[in-house]
C-alpha cells in the first residue's frame, strides 16, 4: 500500500525486498522474483541493505525454486566481488557448500564433496564465531565417513551455539553408528529437549530403542515425532502399525525382569545431564567425541558407508511375519529376520539424517540449505548502518516500539513529499483548457492521479456479503437458455439474459447459426498447420471435485502443473493415443466405452494408497494462438456468424477499441484436452467477460462463483498459503460453501457456449476428449467498465501487471463511441480527467528538470507501453534513457527513483496536447433525440425457451 499511495516512495527498495522475502517464504516464486528485480532497480541511497546482499537473496531464491545450477553460478559470481563483507561471504560459502553437498546434478560425487568441504571451511574462516558452518561441515564429513573430523566439527559447533538441536541430533547419529547406544541416547535427548518437535531426533531415538528391543519406548518416540515424521514415510507408518498391534497383545513389562540395555524414555528425560543441558550448560552435556572404541582408537579412519537401501514392501511384510512368529523360526529364518531388521534400522537412520532439516523450512529441497530466516537476518543489527529516527527515552516508547527480529526498530515511513502548489479542485465538468491551466498551478501529487478519482480510497477485496445464504442458495442451479432459431440468437433478450447472470450456458446457439465447429477439430488443425505451437501443462489426473497432494493423504488447494511446449501434430498424436488407450482399458474390463466420460481409474478411488497407485499424469494443450488471420481465415470467418455481443471483434466490444492485439483477449485461443485437463481458478484479466465454446466430442465440467464473493475466495486462498493472483489453485466447493460462498456447477456439452460475466471466478475440468475455443469481450456497460477499472487499480496495489491498458483504451473509446449511459459516462470522464491531469503533471515535472521533450506519436497497431521497472501502463509521456540502444520505458516515479534529477532521460510524447483536449471536450453525455412520432407497435420477438431450473447431468 505504501508503494501504491506514493509512487515516489524513497524507501521503495526496502519495501520491495521485504515483499520479495515474504513471497519467497510463502513459495510464491514468481512474485518474489518480480520484487527482487524491482528492488534492484530502485535507488539504494537510503536502503538498509547493499546490492550485494540483494544479489545473495536473489540467488537463494533460485536455489529455493530448484534452479540449482543457476544458483551455483550466482553464488560463485558473488564470491568474486571484491567488496564482499566477511559476514556475507560466510553466508554465500555456507549456501554454496551445502548446495554442492546435496545436489547430484552439480558434478561427480568426489568433486562435489571436495567443493563442499572447501566452501564450508572458507565459511568457518570468514565467520569464526558462527556455529552454522561448523555444523554443516560436520554433516559433510559424516557423509564421507570421516567420523573423527565430523565429531571435531560438531564439538566446535556446540561450543559456539550449544542450543542447536540439529547438531545434537547429528551427534547422536554418529554415536549410534559407532555402536555407543548410551551416548547416542543422551545426544538425542539433548536434541529433543532443545526442540520438542524435532521429528528426526524422535525418529532416530525410536530406532535406537527398537534396536535394543524396547518396543514400548520405540513406539512412544515414533509417536512423539508427530504427523510430519510419518506423512511422507510409508515404512515408518507401517512400522508404527505393527508396533501398535504387537503392543496391544504383549504382556506388561516385569519390574523384576532382566536389566534393560537403556533407560526408558521417562528415565532418560530426567537424567541430570539432560536437565543441565536444557539450561544451556554445555560443560555438563555428553562429550561430543566418543571416549572409547576401536574406531576411535584408530583415529576414526572408518570406511565410508553407502546409504542403505529402504526395504521393499515385500521385505517389510516378510519382516512383520517373521517377528510375529519369532518363537517358531528355524536358524535360517532367524538370521533372515536379523538381517532385515538391521537393514530397516539403518535405512530409517539414513532417512532421518536426510530430512533432519526439512521441518522448519518452506522451500522444498532447499529446506536443507539451512539458510536462516532471511527476514530476521535482514533486520539483524549486524547489517550495514541504518538511519534511525531519534526515539525519546521513556517507558511508554520503549514498551511500544515496533521491532523486527527482536533487535532493530522498524524503519518508519517518512512523510510523503509532494510538489508545492496551491490545491485545486478538479471535477469532470471542467473543460480541457481549465484542466491544463489548473495543472500549471499544480497537478497535485501522483498519489492523487488514480483513474478512480482522487477522492476514492484504494480498492480492496470485499468480504463475504451478508446475509448468510441458505444451503439451497449456496448451490444454485446454473442459468441455462436454449436457442431454437437464428431469430432467437440475435434477439436482445439473449444478451440481456447473459448480462444479468454471473455465468450462463447457451445451448443450441451454434446449431441454430449453423456454425461449422469441425473447423476447430484436431483433425482440421493438423491438416492446416501441423507445426503450430502448443503450450502443454502436465497435470495430475483427479476427479473434478477433489484435489489431493502428492502423497494422496491430504486435500489441498494448490494445483500443480509443469509447462512445456510441443506442436499441434504431436499433441494430436497424444490426444488420439490417450483415447485409444482408454478404449482398450474399457474392453479389457468388459464394459462399453464412454467417449466423454472419465474412467474409474482417474483417481476417484478412496484411500491414499489407491489414489497413489491409480495416479496418472496427463498433458493439457493450452493457449493455442489463432490470431493470425492468414493462417486461420476460415476459422475466424466462421465465428463472425455469432451475435455481435459475443463476437471476437465488434463495435460493441470494448476490447475491439484497444487498437492492438492482446493475445487470448481480443484474439481467439484454442485448448486441446484429454479427460482431467484443468484450468485452475481465476478471474479473467481486468474482469472482462469471456466466451467459451466446446467443440467436442467430450464434455467439460464448470464451477463458478459470483463476482460479489471473489473476496471470500481470496480469503480462503490466503488461508491455504496461495497467491490469489500469482498462484495456481483448485478450490474445494464444500469449503467455499461452508465459508458462505455460493458455487455454480454444471456440464458444458459439445456446441454449448458458456458466457462468463464480468468478475466471475471460475475453474474448469474436461471430463472427455474435447477442444475448446475462447476469447474475451467487453460489453459497453457501466458495470463492466467499473469492474475493469477497479481491477486495474487493485493490480497496482498488488504489483500485478494489467494486460489491458485501461487508460489507452478509455481514450480510444472516447474517440470512437458516443455514450448515453450516465454512469458509464461519469466513470470514463473521471478517467479522462485524471489521466490528462497526470500527463500534464508529468510534463511539468520533466520540463522543470530540464529534460528534453520530443514528439514521438503512435504507429498504427503499436502496442501500449509499460514501465520496465514496475510494469504499470505508461501513457502519453514516455521516459527513456537518451543513450540506450534499446529504449526501456519508465514511468515518472521509477525514473525519479533511478535518477532523482532525471539526468540522461528523454521524454517522448505520444499525442499532441491539442488533440487530447479536443477528445476530452468532445466526450459528452449523448442524449438521443426523441422520435418525432411514435412508430406503430412491433410484435415482440419470441421469448427464449428456458429449461426448468436444474443442473443437467
Amino acid at each position: 500500500m505504501a508503494l501504491y499511495v506514493s509512487p515516489g516512495f524513497s524507501r521503495a527498495a526496502d519495501a520491495h525486498l521485504r515483499l520479495a522475502l515474504m513471497f519467497k517464504a510463502r513459495r510464491h516464486w514468481g512474485a518474489a522474483a518480480v520484487h527482487f528485480r524491482r528492488a534492484r532497480l530502485a535507488p539504494h541511497q537510503d536502503a538498509t541493505f547493499t546490492r550485494l546482499e540483494l544479489s545473495f537473496h536473489a540467488a537463494h531464491l533460485l536455489e529455493a525454486r530448484g534452479l540449482r545450477k543457476a544458483a551455483r553460478d550466482a553464488y560463485e559470481r558473488l564470491l568474486k566481488e571484491p567488496q564482499l563483507s566477511s559476514m556475507l561471504k560466510a553466508d554465500v560459502c555456507r549456501q554454496l557448500g551445502w548446495l554442492y553437498h546435496r545436489c547430484v546434478s552439480l558434478g561427480e560425487p568426489a568433486a562435489r564433496a571436495r567443493a563442499a568441504i572447501w566452501c564450508l571451511q572458507r565459511a568457518v574462516v570468514a565467520e569464526p564465531e558462527s556455529g552454522a558452518g561448523l555444523y554443516l561441515l560436520g554433516r559433510c564429513f559424516a557423509a564421507q565417513g570421516k567420523v573423527h573430523d565430523a565429531f571435531i566439527a560438531y564439538r566446535n559447533s556446540v561450543e559456539k551455539s550449544e542450543g542447536n538441536a540439529d547438531t545434537w541430533c547429528s551427534i547422536g547419529v554418529l554415536y549410534q553408528q559407532q555402536n555407543q547406544p548410551m551416548d547416542a541416547l543422551q545426544a538425542y535427548i539433548c536434541a529433543v529437549q532443545l526442540d520438542k518437535g524435532h521429528s528426526a531426533a524422535w525418529t532416530n531415538l525410536g530406532s535406537l530403542y527398537e534396536s535394543c528391543s524396547m518396543a514400548r519406548d520405540a513406539f512412544a518416540c515414533y509417536n512423539n515425532g508427530g504427523p510430519r515424521a510419518t506423512l511422507a514415510n510409508a515404512p515408518l507408518r507401517q512400522r508404527l502399525a505393527f508396533l501398535r498391534a504387537h503392543l496391544a497383545h504383549a504382556p506388561m513389562p516385569s519390574v523384576t525382569g532382566k536389566r534393560r540395555p537403556l533407560p526408558s524414555i521417562e528415565e532418560a528425560w530426567n537424567l541430570p545431564i539432560s536437565a543441565e543441558m536444557s539450561s544451556r550448560a554445555p560443560k555438563a552435556a555428553p562429550p561430543p567425541y566418543p571416549g572409547a572404541g576401536a574406531a576411535a582408537a584408530a583415529g576414526g579412519a572408518l570406511v565410508k558407508r553407502e546409504e542403505p537401501a529402504s526395504l521393499t514392501p515385500q521385505q517389510l511384510q516378510t519382516l512383520q511375519y517373521l517377528q510375529r512368529n519369532s518363537h517358531n523360526l528355524s536358524p535360517q529364518q532367524q538370521a533372515l529376520m536379523q538381517q532385515l531388521l538391521s537393514q530397516y534400522r539403518l535405512s530409517q537412520a539414513a532417512r532421518a539424517r536426510a530430512v533432519a532439516k526439512s521441518e522448519s523450512s518452506t522451500s522444498g529441497d532447499s529446506a536443507e540449505s539451512l539458510a536462516e530466516d532471511l527476514l530476521k537476518k535482514f533486520s539483524d543489527s549486524q547489517q550495514p548502518d541504518i538511519k534511525k529516527e531519534p526515539v525519546m527515552k521513556s517507558p511508554q516508547s520503549s514498551s511500544n516500539e515496533a521491532m523486527l527480529g527482536g533487535r532493530q526498530p522498524v524503519v518508519k515511513l517518512e512523510p510523503l513529499k509532494t510538489d508545492p502548489g496551491k490545491p485545486v479542485a478538479f471535477h469532470i465538468g471542467m473543460t480541457a483548457k481549465q484542466v491544463l491551466d489548473a495543472c500549471k498551478d499544480g497537478a497535485g501529487p501522483p498519489s492523487a492521479w488514480s483513474v478512480l478519482g482522487d477522492a476514492r480510497a484504494p480498492p480492496e477485496p470485499p468480504g463475504v456479503p451478508p446475509p448468510r445464504l441458505s444451503p439451497e442458495q449456496l448451490a444454485p442451479s446454473a442459468p441455462f437458455v436454449y436457442v431454437e432459431s437464428k431469430r432467437d440468437a440475435f434477439s436482445p433478450q439473449l444478451q440481456d439474459f447473459c448480462l444479468k447472470h454471473p455465468i450462463a450456458v447457451v445451448r443450441g446457439l451454434t446449431a441454430a447459426l449453423k456454425l461449422d465447429l469441425g473447423l476447430f477439430s484436431t483433425k482440421t488443425l493438423v491438416e492446416a498447420w501441423p507445426d503450430h505451437a502448443v503450450e502443454v501443462r502436465t497435470q495430475l489426473m483427479q476427479s473434478a471435485d477433489e484435489n489431493w497432494d502428492a502423497s494422496g493423504r491430504r486435500r489441498v488447494w494448490a494445483c500443480a502443473s509443469h509447462r512445456s511446449h510441443t506442436t499441434v501434430r504431436k499433441y494430436a498424436q497424444y490426444q488420439a493415443g490417450s483415447f485409444q488407450e482408454s478404449l482398450r482399458e474399457e474392453r479389457e474390463r468388459g464394459a462399453a466405452p464412454a467417449a466423454g466420460a472419465l474412467s474409474d481409474s482417474d483417481g476417484r478411488e478412496s484411500g491414499p494408497a489407491k489414489r497413489r497407485r491409480s495416479a496418472r499424469m496427463l498433458r493439457f494443450g493450452t493457449n493455442v494462438d489463432l490470431s493470425d488471420e492468414r493462417k486461420w481465415k476460415p476459422q475466424l470467418a466462421e465465428l463472425q456468424k455469432l451475435p455481435a455481443f459475443a463476437r471476437v471483434a465488434s463495435a460493441a466490444n470494448m476490447l475491439s477499441h484497444v487498437g492492438h492485439v492482446i493475445l487470448g483477449m481480443n484474439t481467439v485461443q484454442l485448448y486441446m484436452k484429454v479427460p482431467g485437463s484443468r484450468t485452475p481458478g481465476h478471474q479473467e484479466n481486468n474482469n472482462f467477460c469471456s466466451v467459451n465454446i466446446n467443440i467436442g466430442p467430450g464434455d467439460c465440467e464448470w464451477f463458478g462463483v459470483p463476482d460479489a464473493y471473489w473476496g471470500g475466495v481470496r480469503e480462503l486462498c490466503d488461508r491455504h498459503g496461495l497467491s490469489y493472483l500469482h498462484g495456481s489453485w483448485w478450490p474445494d466447493p464444500a469449503e467455499l460453501r461452508a465459508h458462505g460462498v455460493p458455487v455454480y456447477r454444471f456440464t458444458q456439452r459439445p456446441g454449448d457456449l458458456v458466457w462468463v460475466n464480468a468478475g466471475c471466478v471460475h475453474w474448469v475440468q474436461a471430463t472427455g476428449w474435447c477442444n475448446n475455443i475462447a476469447w474475451n469481450v467487453g460489453p459497453l456497460t457501466a458495470r463492466q467498465y467499473a469492474l475493469a477499472l477497479e481491477r486495474y487499480e487493485w493490480n497496482k496495489v498488488q504489483n500485478f501487471k494489467s494486460i489491458v491498458p485501461m487508460v489507452h483504451l478509455t481514450w480510444n473509446l472516447a474517440r470512437n463511441i458516443r455514450v448515453s449511459d450516465p454512469a458509464l459516462h461519469r466513470a470514463m470522464r473521471t478517467c479522462l480527467l485524471q489521466t490528462l491531469r497526470a500527463a500534464a503533471g508529468t510534463l511539468a515535472a520533466v520540463r522543470a528538470r530540464g529534460v528534453p521533450v520530443r514528439f514521438h506519436g503512435r504507429a498504427r497497431g503499436e502496442a501500449s507501453h509499460y514501465c520496465g521497472a514496475c510494469e504499470r501502463e505508461v501513457w502519453h509521456a514516455l521516459l527513456v534513457r537518451e543513450h540506450e540502444r534499446r529504449h526501456v520505458v519508465h514511468c515518472l516515479a521509477c525514473a525519479r527513483r533511478a535518477e532523482p534529477a532525471l539526468a540522461g532521460f528523454l521524454c517522448l510524447e505520444e499525442h499532441h496536447v491539442e488533440e487530447l483536449a479536443q477528445v476530452f471536450d468532445a466526450f459528452v453525455l449523448h442524449r438521443p433525440a426523441p422520435p418525432p412520432h411514435a412508430p406503430p407497435a412491433l410484435a415482440a420477438p419470441p421469448a427464449l425457451v428456458a429449461p426448468p431450473a436444474h443442473t443437467p447431468d
